[in-house]
């Protein structure tokens, strides 16, 4: 019989993480590394649209907001201003939905 039939596998409960995971500063930034030169201009502000969305996405989940129809314009803006973010426009707010939407 292989070894790897003879390992158990964890429990639905039992956490599989390696060292424990700490909670308490869930809006800590990670620490930036320069984009990639020679890219058009347009890949940059599609990359950063993409970034701004999925923080406002982690902190509207972190909020208590699980379903994209309750995430209103007007909800990602406030979060926005909560997470100290500068407003997000119509189409950042869309991908927002759209990153909850797909997550699931």
């Amino acid at each position: 019989m292989p070894a790897a039939a003879l390992k158990s596998k964890p429990s639905p409960t039992q956490s599989t993480a390696k060292r424990p995971v700490l909670l308490d500063l869930p809006c800590v930034p990670v620490q930036k590394r320069p984009l990639p030169p020679g890219r058009p201009r347009q890949w940059y502000v599609t990359h950063n649209r993409r970034l701004k969305a999925m923080r406002l996405a982690i902190a509207l989940l972190d909020s208590g907001v699980y379903m994209p129809n309750q995430a209103r314009n007007e909800t990602i803006r406030d979060t926005a201003e909560m997470i100290g973010v500068h407003p997000p426009s119509d189409t950042t707010c869309h991908m927002v939905r759209a990153f909850m939407r797909y997550a699931r």
